[in-house]
C-alpha cells in the first residue's frame, strides 16, 4: 500500500525545466506514457517486486506485462486481483506465466512492448539486455545481484556492529541481493567480533517459518540449497576457518525442508569464490584489514556495486567512507 500511494503521489509532482531555444518559436514539454511496458520480478521478494515495477508504470500510464519468477508464481496473480477489484480495467496489469527463458526472451523481443524492468542475476540481466537490445533497442532498467561490502571501523561499538552483521547475512535466510556478505573487520578486534558473531548465530531461532517463534526460515527451493552448500563446501575447501554452520540442518522435521544453517567463515581472502561470487544464501566471510584505506581498496575490488555498509560511531567518518565505496 505504500508503494502505491508514493507512486501515486509522485506522477502529480514530477518536475523539469523547460529552456526557450529562440524567441520567435513557443516550446513545451508533454509527458507521455510509454504504452506498453514489461517488468521480469524475481524469486525474493515476490509481492514488493510486482509493486514495486507496476506502481510506477500504472501511475505513468502505462499497461504491464509482468512476469513473476516461476518459482513464486501465485502473489502476483493475487495482485492482479487487488488491482481488478480497485477498479483497473482489464488489461492494464497482466501477468504471464512460464519458464523464465522462453517468456523472459518473448517480453524482450516483442515489438509493442517499449521498456523492460528486470530484477535478478547477473548473467540473466546480460541477456536480457543483449535480447532487448537486439531487438527492438528498448530501454532497459536492471536491478542485479551483489556481493555487498560491510565495513566495521576501529572506533565501532562491537555489541552493535555484530547484530548488524547478523542481520546483514541472514535475514530472509540471506536471500537479500543487498547482503553484506563480505565482513571488513579491524585485525585487533577480529577475535572479539568473532566470538560476538557466533554467540549471536547461536541464538537464531531456525524453523517453520509460519511459527511465530522461527526467525530464519528454510532457502527457496532444493536446487538453491544444493548451490548454496556447494559454495560452503568450496569455502572448506580453500583455507578459510568454519566458525559455526557449515551444513544443511539434519535435525528433527527440519531435514524435510531446505534448511541450511547459518554459516560464518573467516580468515577468508579477496580472491577466494565464496568472498568474489553471490551465494545468495547464509554464508558470511569474515576478512581482516590493517588500515581503513586498505578496507575500502579492498570493498572496491568486486565486479558489483549494488550496496555497502559503514559502521562507525563517527558520522564524519561515515560520510568520507561512504563516498569512497562504489556502491549504490
Amino acid at each position: 500500500a505504500d508503494v502505491l500511494e508514493y507512486y501515486a503521489g509522485l506522477a502529480t509532482a514530477i518536475q523539469g525545466e523547460q529552456v526557450p531555444l529562440r524567441e520567435s518559436s513557443f516550446f513545451y514539454t508533454r509527458r507521455e506514457p510509454l504504452g506498453v511496458v514489461a517488468g521480469i520480478g524475481a524469486w525474493n521478494y515476490p509481492i514488493q517486486i510486482a509493486l514495486w515495477k507496476s506502481a510506477p508504470a500504472l501511475a505513468a500510464g502505462n499497461a504491464m506485462i509482468f512476469k513473476p519468477s516461476e518459482v513464486t508464481p501465485l502473489t502476483a496473480l493475487k495482485l492482479a486481483e487487488i488491482y481488478t477489484e480497485a477498479g483497473l480495467p482489464d488489461g492494464v496489469f497482466n501477468v504471464v506465466q512460464g519458464a523464465g527463458g522462453e517468456i523472459g526472451q518473448w517480453l524482450t523481443e516483442h515489438p509493442v512492448i517499449e521498456k523492460i524492468s528486470f530484477t535478478g542475476g547477473v548473467e540473466t540481466g546480460k541477456k536480457v539486455m543483449a535480447s532487448a537490445a537486439g531487438s527492438t533497442l528498448k530501454e532497459v532498467t536492471m536491478e542485479l545481484g551483489g556481493k555487498s561490502p560491510l565495513i566495521i571501523c576501529e572506533d565501532a561499538n562491537l555489541d552493535r556492529a555484530a547484530d548488524i552483521a547478523v542481520m546483514a547475512n541472514f535475514f530472509s535466510s540471506g536471500q537479500v541481493c543487498t547482503n553484506g556478505t563480505r565482513v571488513f573487520i579491524p585485525q585487533s578486534l577480529k577475535s572479539d567480533f568473532e566470538q560476538a558473531i557466533v554467540e549471536r548465530v547461536q541464538r537464531i531461532r531456525i524453523g517453520d517459518p509460519l511459527n511465530a517463534d522461527t526467525n530464519f526460515g528454510p532457502l527457496v527451493s532444493f536446487p538453491h540449497m544444493e548451490k548454496v552448500l556447494s559454495y560452503i563446501e568450496l569455502g572448506k575447501q580453500q583455507g578459510t576457518t568454519l566458525l559455526i554452520g557449515g551444513e544443511r540442518a539434519t535435525e528433527s522435521s527440519l531435514a524435510k525442508g531446505a534448511y541450511v544453517l547459518p554459516t560464518v567463515f573467516t580468515d577468508c581472502t579477496d580472491d577466494m569464490k565464496i568472498v568474489q561470487e553471490e551465494i545468495f544464501g547464509p554464508v558470511m566471510s569474515i576478512l581482516a584489514y590493517d588500515t581503513i584505506e586498505e578496507a575500502i581498496q579492498r570493498a572496491n575490488n568486486t565486479n558489483f556495486g549494488l550496496a555497502a555498509g559503514v559502521v562507525t560511531q563517527d558520522i564524519s567518518q561515515a560520510h568520507r567512507l561512504i563516498h569512497q565505496l562504489e556502491a549504490g
